[in-house]
């Protein structure tokens, strides 16, 4: 069977711009879940790696094996009519929850780098959504055509400026203490299942759209892979950053510090990708609303945006450090489940 290599392509832009929300492009994700535990984080990248490309690539192959148009249908499809809803009410909460962790991130851009208040950078990213969401959303999901090859750059330009600085391999092999060091065994796949399961809401329509399986299968493979090479390159540029954990948005100080020239486009794509992420968790929400309380659009959406706000005055390294492991730990079964279901079960 013949690939579609433009389609595959877009696949996997698409598949990389849904998982590399806030968290990812600010690195705080990848500090809370690998970095911070050292070489043991490298084993952990690498595993989380090869989970997100056959997994990703399994999760859509099986959508558009059953024709899911939804991640609803899917999770029906993988854990049975009972327990899938109980698990579409767990989502409505934890994208809830992430969707909070996104505007608490584009707060922390506008705090951390620009110097002005988070709440004016929430209130912003929330009027820029609303505005998109009256007009249509499209450009945004077309943002991720430039926005991802422009991640993928960026973190090759500062994992080769950190390969160049004293003590590079030192502190590759170095184990630091961590009280929690446990969760170095565990983050590699509490990570994954949590990104899989919440990514579901733009895969499974976009791969049921696509229906060719070769298509969608190397889509998901090559999204796996330029994912592992953007985490991978991140956490070894993070453990060059001298007290790491401390910040907020980490790689922004990274590339502060190694290409100052190149600063301001790199948290206008930070924010970017973190703005996609909000209207992309916004917009899933809407539509799953919407099929339990007929209310306007717009005032569902408004509705969800405030509670997002409340959420989101938590301090935003705090909020992904307690919210994301949580979710992570919940979505394990999804990703046990999806490994365990054929593809083609229902050909």
């Amino acid at each position: 069977m013949k690939t579609n290599w433009g389609a595959a392509f877009q696949i996997a832009a698409v598949y990389v711009g849904t998982v590399v929300g806030a968290g990812f492009a600010t690195g705080r994700e990848i500090v809370e879940f690998f970095s911070r535990f050292g070489i043991f984080g490298l084993i952990g990248v690498f595993m989380a790696g090869y989970i997100l490309t056959y997994l990703g690539a399994k999760l859509m192959r099986i959508a558009a094996a059953i024709g899911a148009r939804s991640y609803e249908e899917m999770n029906v499809h993988l854990f049975g009519k009972f327990f899938g809803r109980i698990i579409n009410i767990m989502m409505l909460f934890m994208l809830l929850g992430v969707c909070a962790v996104m505007l608490s991130g584009a707060g922390a851009v506008f705090e951390e780098q620009l110097g002005l208040t988070k709440s004016l950078g929430i209130f912003i990213t929330i009027a820029l959504s609303l505005a998109v969401m009256v007009v249509g959303l499209k450009g945004v999901f077309a943002v991720n055509t430039f926005v991802v090859p422009m991640m993928i750059l960026f973190s090759l330009i500062l994992f080769f400026l950190s390969v160049k600085l004293p003590g590079f391999i030192e502190q590759v092999v170095f184990i630091p203490y961590a009280e929690d060091g446990w969760k170095a065994v565990i983050g590699p796949f509490s990570y994954t299942a949590l990104n899989l399961s919440l990514a579901q809401a733009v895969l499974v329509p976009v791969a049921a759209e696509m229906k060719d399986d070769n298509t969608v299968k190397w889509g998901g493979i090559l999204g796996g892979i330029a994912l592992t090479l953007i985490l991978l390159s991140s956490h070894l540029t993070l453990i060059m950053l001298p007290g790491f954990e401390t910040f907020e948005i980490p790689m922004a100080v990274v590339m502060k510090q190694l290409a100052a020239g190149l600063y301001w486009i790199f948290v206008l794509i930070v924010y970017g990708e973190i703005f996609t992420s909000v209207i992309g968790n916004i917009f899933g929400l809407e539509r799953q609303i919407q099929k339990y309380v007929k209310l306007p659009s717009l005032l569902v959406v408004s509705l969800l945006f405030l509670i997002c706000y409340f959420i989101s005055l938590i301090d935003y390294g705090t909020l992904l450090s307690i919210l994301y492991p949580v979710f992570g730990y919940i979505s394990l079964i999804f990703i046990v489940l999806l490994w365990m279901k054929p593809v083609n079960e229902n050909k």
